[in-house]
């Protein structure tokens, strides 16, 4: 095995690994010194390296999960015995199997500075904390390869960290158990070009309070039981749309990514197992994601906030408290809905969110940017999220915290109705102060002015049509509908599906997807889902039916493939879908966000008018960790912005709306158009 590289090369080679300390393709196995020869029982025999994530065939052969995929995307048959064979048909080997591979003993790959030996599972820790070899590479390799602080190169263009060939070591903010990371500080006043970025323009007098956003590259593993389930997260973006990205717009709740805990909104979607989909059109993304398989790869590209080293540096360290909060679990494997991330200017773990309709998040004591001190009596001070993740998930029930908070920080409200969950805190100085729940008010939603109208953008094209059939009383219109104004995107109400029973599907007009407008005269486009149901169901005993609708089609986006691939998601239309909506249809809401004098608004937008594409939508790219738009938690990634307090933004470039925002020092009211991404 190869030695890892020395300081003296660093820069000319590729990166090491953070788990296993060498050298290896990002999406390959790990590599192992192993102290004494293994037995052949536990090698695999496609990379004939020891066993990682065993895999047992219905043949009896066990292979790396790995080697055993890249294989089958070659070939239907064993390596070993050559019988039919298929990736779905395999299954995890035993936990007997599994843990006699982890307790195998391997060398510190840093011969030259440790000649520490450890079971193969402890090294990723022991690299993290203990190893004085990788502490040495890491802070070399920063040095050489970081341009900000070497202060002797251009800044890489924030457009070039969402696609990294070859991202760099965690830096201090990698994501909670991610599979492997990389950190990249991003300078302010670069942005891509066309991008209108008021969460990073600069000012002389806000430049020292903010020097850089750091974001991370992270490669996570979801694993599924069931290799079609849903993965359950909303998407927009693609390069069909000014977004360019595909962008995560929501997470579900109880979806396989909420309880895998590492994704979150706002996160750009760079690859899926291996395919760099940072440059396709939204459709291709949604069938990449769609598809099915027991696990999955994916990049992601993750906003961490601004680093504030000189404001810390010269302001004076603020009051501090410390808190006990107790969660209870239902079970080990229910998640807390916390993530957690290392800071680069400040040692220990750190809660950057609190995911919605998450045990913490439904309890209500634990607040963004807490500094978790210990969990169940194990100290942190100077942890990892890694190593606070086990301790969570090894955790049968109660998960203890102890946490520093800043005095004066106001605990987050939660995010339903209902008490807390059955926890006990700790008395302490000052904590245990009840949390109060009460309904957030609806926000009130109108539809879009007569000023804010624009025109379909490029590439879509709806066309009205009226649909006059003759039923029997008792014939069923055979379709099922979704959407209407109660859903909190104020969707107009859409046909989900077209049954084989019915008139509608004997007639052959109405299509799964058509916007509903009328029923014999009556208006459907201002009601809810069981007015618009009820509307229908009146008017269907009716001898003649007489229906308007509105057919949208989007002509780099045609829905029958995906139809085809389905394969038991939810129906709804794309993100796509909706963007081709007319004007007269949208429901405007008006969001208020706030800020201090030296505060960034802490969103990016794209879109605006250019010479050679015309009038383009404006719409949220970004949303960064620890800003007014992500406190407000209103504003979502994808969202469109109609107009700026009150001046409609259609025809506007990027040039005149920047000014409109930096004059805005304290307060804005953003007017947006949202609708929910597309779900895979």
């Amino acid at each position: 095995m190869a030695d890892p590289v020395t300081e003296e090369n660093v820069s000319q080679v590729a990166e090491l690994c953070c788990e296993c300390g060498q050298a290896h393709p990002l999406l390959d196995n790990h590599l192992y010194n192993f102290q004494d020869e293994v037995d052949d029982e536990l090698i695999c025999h496609i990379c004939l390296q020891p066993l990682l994530q065993p895999m047992d065939t219905p043949c009896g052969h066990t292979y790396c999960f790995k080697c055993l995929e890249n294989f089958m995307q070659e070939y239907n048959f064993c390596p070993m015995d050559r019988k039919k064979l298929s990736f779905q048909q395999c299954h995890k080997s035993s936990l007997l199997v599994r843990n006699l591979l982890d307790k195998l003993i391997v060398l510190c790959p840093f011969k030259a500075e440790c000649q520490q030996t450890m079971q193969r599972c402890e090294l990723e820790a022991h690299l993290q904390n203990r190893c004085p070899g990788f502490k040495k590479y890491r802070s070399e390799l920063q040095r050489k390869r970081n341009p900000i602080s070497k202060g002797k190169e251009e800044p890489p263009a924030k457009g070039e960290t969402n696609t990294p060939k070859d991202p760099e070591l965690p830096s201090g903010g990698s994501s909670l158990v991610a599979e492997s990371s990389g950190a990249a500080v991003v300078s302010l006043g670069t942005a891509e070009p066309g991008l209108v970025n008021p969460a990073f323009e600069e000012t002389e007098e806000d430049l020292p309070q903010r020097t850089s956003l750091v974001a991370e590259t992270t490669t996570i593993e979801i694993h599924r039981e069931d290799p079609e389930e849903e993965l359950g997260m909303r998407i927009v973006g693609g390069k069909d749309t000014p977004l360019g990205n595909i962008v995560v717009q929501e997470v579900l709740r109880d979806s396989v990514i909420a309880a895998d805990g590492r994704i979150a909104p706002g996160d750009h979607i760079l690859e899926v197992n291996g395919v760099n989909i940072s440059s396709v059109t939204h459709c291709q993304a949604v069938s990449f994601l769609r598809h099915p398989g027991p696990v999955l790869h994916l990049m992601v590209l993750q906003e961490k906030g601004f680093s504030n080293k000189t404001a810390q540096q010269d302001s004076p360290s603020p009051a501090r408290e410390v808190i006990h909060v107790t969660l209870v679990k239902r079970d080990r494997s229910e998640p807390l809905g916390i993530k957690l991330i290392r800071k680069t200017d400040e040692a220990g773990i750190f809660i950057l969110d609190l995911l919605e309709g998450g045990l913490a998040a439904k309890n209500g004591k634990l607040s963004r940017n807490d500094r978790v001190l210990s969990i169940n009596g194990q100290d942190l001070r100077q942890g990892t999220p890694e190593a606070a993740a086990q301790i969570i998930q090894t955790t049968e029930s109660r998960v203890n915290f102890v946490i520093l908070r800043q005095s004066g920080v106001q605990l987050g409200e939660p995010v339903e109705d209902g008490s807390t969950s059955n926890s006990s805190s700790s008395s302490s100085s000052n904590g245990g102060s009840p949390v109060h729940h009460r309904r957030r008010p609806d926000q009130s939603h109108y539809r879009r002015k007569s000023n804010y109208q624009k025109d379909l953008p490029q590439g879509y094209v709806s066309h009205e049509k009226t649909v006059a059939i003759k039923k029997e009383p008792k014939e069923s219109l055979g379709i099922t509908i979704g959407g209407g104004r109660d859903n909190k995107n104020k969707l107009p109400i859409y046909v989900t599906s077209v049954q084989p029973i019915g008139c509608l599907f004997r007639d052959g007009r109405i299509k799964r997807g058509d916007v509903l407008l009328s029923i014999n005269g009556i208006d459907l486009t201002h009601l809810n889902y069981y007015e618009a149901v009820s509307a229908l169901k009146s008017n269907a005993a009716s001898h003649s039916v007489t229906l308007k609708a509105l057919e949208i089609l989007s002509l780099n986006c045609p829905e029958p493939p995906l139809d085809i691939r389905e394969q038991g998601f939810s129906w709804s239309p794309l993100w796509i879908t909706w963007l081709g909506l007319p004007s007269y249809l949208h429901f405007c809401q008006d969001i208020v966000l706030s800020k201090g004098n030296l505060e960034s608004w802490g969103f990016s937008i794209v879109g605006g008018f250019e010479e050679s594409k015309g009038n383009q939508p404006f719409f949220i790219k970004t949303i960064v960790p620890g800003t007014p738009a992500f406190r407000d938690r209103k504003l979502k990634c994808g969202d469109e912005i109609v107009a700026v307090n009150g001046v409609p933004a259609i025809g506007m470039s990027n040039s005149e709306l920047i000014p409109m925002l930096k004059e805005q020092r304290n307060k804005v009211t953003l007017t947006v158009v949202s609708w929910p991404g597309s779900l895979v």
